[in-house]
């Protein structure tokens, strides 16, 4: 009866009614204009036929979805778990860690390796070159003491390579030492961009980096290889700085700088321990690296 009055209604088939005509086709379907008598209800006997018809008809359907893999299932859960993990060691939450969970060892090998770190990086760099706008620099007119620290290893320079040929592996101090030595690290695009930008505003830039002064020269040149150039200073471990946390360490450069007269606008680094602690700058900037923690 009722695809009849649809029909009586819309005798035209080719034609379809517009929305206010929809709307009061609906309205006269469902409201009180309605004419006839009420709907009769189903026996109790045919009502739980139509039931049984239904859920064997669902059935039918599920039967013929194809097959959800259980690896699938996990990687899945695996990737959101890792997602959640990566989250916590960014904002810090996770504290202190030592290997990447081997079930998001793969997580991290695509993040690292794939364009989300990529995009994140860039998206870093252009808050930092945001920010940078707004510090007023005078190139050439200043009193040359407005700085932006860098971290070195994960900030300026990509270390993957490294870390993929060591199947992301726990931190052997030999052999990255090995590899600092051959000074062919890559630079991070997004970093080095923002290294020249930044250069180009008038800003002091200053290199502080957890390497040993004894690798200054490799450093020096593999800076040089990936494109930095022209730094204020690269200020590396000396011997007094032995045994000292990174965070302290970082921290105590920082005020030496402060005393000098400079104006620490900004500080970029891939971990924690190279932003805090006393003084700190202006704005400091995080880049992601859920490879390695440095406390």
């Amino acid at each position: 009866p009722r695809a009849n009055k649809i029909i009586a209604e819309y005798p035209n088939q080719s034609t379809l009614p517009s929305p206010g005509e929809r709307k009061q086709g609906v309205r006269c379907l469902s409201g009180s204009t309605m004419r006839g008598a009420a709907p009769t209800p189903l026996p109790l006997p045919l009502l739980l036929i139509s039931v049984l018809a239904s859920v064997a008809l669902s059935q039918t359907f599920l039967e013929l979805l194809p097959p959800v893999h259980d690896a699938g299932r996990v990687r899945d859960g695996d990737d959101l778990y890792c997602e959640s993990w990566k989250f916590t060691v960014e904002t810090n939450d996770a504290g202190i860690w030592r290997t990447i969970p081997s079930r998001c060892l793969e997580f991290v090998k695509d993040y690292m390796g794939g364009p989300r770190y990529d995009s994140d990086c860039d998206a870093v760099a252009g808050d930092c070159v945001d920010y940078a706008l707004t510090v007023g620099v005078l190139r050439g007119a200043g009193d040359g003491k407005d700085a932006w620290i860098f971290d070195v290893d994960e900030t300026l320079l990509s270390n993957l390579p490294y870390y993929v040929a060591n199947d992301f592996g726990s931190f052997n101090e030999t052999s990255f030492d090995e590899w600092v030595d051959l000074a062919v690290a890559p630079a991070i695009p997004s970093s080095l961009k923002l290294y020249g930008e930044l250069q180009r505003l008038g800003f002091k830039l200053v290199l502080l980096t957890g390497r040993d002064e004894d690798e200054r020269n490799a450093t020096e040149k593999n800076l040089l290889f990936a494109g930095y150039q022209n730094w204020e200073m690269l200020i590396l471990r000396g011997q007094s700085d032995i045994g000292k946390s990174a965070a302290l360490y970082k921290s105590e450069r920082r005020a030496w700088l402060a005393s000098q007269g400079y104006r620490i606008c900004g500080n970029s680094g891939d971990q924690w321990s190279d932003l805090i602690g006393s003084p700190m700058a202006k704005r400091s900037f995080k880049l992601p690296n859920p490879m390695y923690y440095i406390g």
